[in-house]
Parts: structure tokens; C-alpha cells; sequence
């Protein structure tokens, strides 16, 4: 059974309850009779594995668009249009 939280909107106290998923939410605190309202809470996700990150899913893309976009040349010589002789 899930763990909901909810909050005392008198004291502001926050509290636990295990309740079934097709149970109402309460509308009062099960002890003192106060208004309370269920808080929703972030899930917990934990990535395991590569592909995950932007330094594993991109390796070959970085390289090959630079060369793409504008061709270099391999040697100052080359660039220079001198012969090698």
C-alpha cells in the first residue's frame, strides 16, 4: 500500500498515512478532527546506464559536424598553397 503525505491546514504539521490507492483522500486529520489536504510529493528516479548523459549520447556528433560545416586544411603549407619541395 503507498505512503501518501498530508498536511494540517490548522497547525501546518505535516503527517503519514498508508492508504490503498482506491481509498478517498482524507478530508480530516484521523485523530484531531482538523481540515487537512493531501501534499503531492516528487517521485524518485535514479538513471542507471549510459545514455543518459550528453557526453554519452553525442560522441560522434560533435566531431563530424565541425568538419562539415567548413573543411580545413591538414597543413600550414597546404593552407598557404607553397609546395613542399
Amino acid at each position: 500500500m503507498p505512503t501518501y503525505v498530508y498536511k494540517n491546514l490548522t497547525t501546518g504539521d505535516t503527517f503519514e498515512i498508508k492508504q490503498s490507492m482506491s481509498d478517498p483522500a482524507l478530508t480530516e486529520h484521523p485523530e484531531t478532527g482538523d481540515p487537512v489536504k493531501r501534499v503531492i510529493q516528487p517521485v524518485g528516479i535514479a538513471f542507471k546506464g549510459s545514455g543518459f548523459y550528453v557526453n554519452d549520447s553525442r560522441s560522434g556528433s560533435s566531431s563530424s559536424s565541425a568538419s562539415t560545416s567548413s573543411p580545413a586544411p591538414s597543413c600550414a603549407s597546404c593552407a598557404s598553397g607553397a609546395s613542399a619541395d
